[in-house]
């Protein structure tokens, strides 16, 4: 949410997801119906996550001009996410105000939240809609990207020839494809390549969330340690096996997957503490969702758990309904960026 302009009369928006280990596009074509008319995922070996990583740029910039000419995209124009691990983000509460007022109250607050200077981050914030009864208080997000990563997303997107219209955090871009207009209550567990997200939603709304710095490759590489074999091995292992059965590869990676659980506890506790609402459903999202018996690990958590499906959101090609559901579960991010229509 770095800067936003209106979109124009041009129907289709461009969903530009940078994860850890991959790039994930998904064009969307708004009209009668929403249709996703394109997608594509290549892996990505660099990171922009810090001052540093500026250096990957143009190399990351060639990867994302590819798989565009490759996916066929018809326009330039795009929604773009941050990665977790570099955005800090919280949902204060505010007493109501004239947006005026709000913009110095945000100011106060954020020195609160945000490790960094202001001066050396890109500050926004979002008022959310409220069912509550308290009418003179407001819950607001806040959301701060440090000015460096900004400035090499920025070139990043010019050097592939994309025109970013929105930034934005990945989990409103996950509510958008996996929760859309229903005010449920609900957990997102975002598990990619190398960081798992963890998104408290209420009433639609994003609530708590928090970034661990494990994902499928820690799994991956716990069972080629446990096994002495090569990852390429392991990984197989991983999706045949996965959490199913006896073997020693459920036993590998249980204590890493209970990292995960421990913090949505955490989240849950932190949660009910403050709400006497009950959570309707654990929704599991990325590519470590695709994980065999994954769902029935967290079901001593007493809350309904099942994999997330972004293709709910839009309509598709079904003669390609094989393979999307082979990869949708990489792609609820990059479609939920192009789902955003103001």
């Amino acid at each position: 949410m770095f800067f936003s302009n209106l979109f124009s009369k041009k129907n289709a928006i461009l969903g530009v997801d940078i994860g850890t280990a991959n790039i994930k596009i998904a064009e969307v074509l708004h009209g009668e119906k929403t249709v996703l008319n394109t997608y594509g995922i290549v892996n990505c070996p660099y990171q922009l996550g810090g001052k540093n990583d500026e250096l990957a740029v143009p190399a990351m910039a060639k990867l994302l001009r590819s798989l565009i000419n490759k996916a066929g995209t018809t326009t330039k124009r795009c929604v773009i996410s941050f990665p977790n691990i570099s955005v800090f983000s919280s949902v204060v509460e505010l007493p109501r105000m004239k947006d005026s007022e709000l913009n110095a109250a945000v100011d106060r607050e954020a020195k609160k939240y945000v490790p960094l200077a202001l001066s050396d981050v890109d500050l926004a914030w979002t008022v959310l809609a409220e069912t509550g009864s308290n009418l003179n208080m407001q819950k607001v997000l806040l959301t701060a990207v440090p000015k460096q990563i900004t400035k090499n997303y920025l070139q990043l997107f010019n050097l592939a020839g994309l025109e970013p219209e929105v930034g934005e955090i990945e989990g409103l871009a996950l509510i958008r494809s996996l929760v859309g207009n229903k005010p449920i209550n609900c957990v997102i567990i975002d598990i990619g390549a190398r960081s798992t997200g963890l998104n408290i939603i209420e009433h639609g709304y994003l609530r708590l969330s928090r970034n661990l710095n494990i994902g499928g490759e820690t799994i991956t590489a716990k069972i080629a340690q446990m096994l002495n074999i090569n990852e390429s091995r392991a990984e197989q292992f991983k999706k045949d096996f996965g959490v199913n059965g006896t073997t020693f590869i459920p036993d590998a990676i249980r204590p890493i997957l209970n990292i995960i659980k421990t913090e949505v506890k955490q989240l849950l506790t932190i949660y009910q503490s403050q709400n006497k609402e009950k959570l309707d459903k654990i929704i599991l999202a990325g590519g470590g969702a695709k994980l065999p018996g994954i769902a029935g690990f967290f079901e001593d958590l007493q809350v309904p758990t099942e994999l997330g499906n972004p293709l709910q959101a839009v309509s598709y090609n079904k003669n390609l309904a094989q393979i999307l559901d082979r990869y949708s579960s990489s792609l609820p991010v990059a479609i939920g960026l192009a789902l955003r229509k103001d």
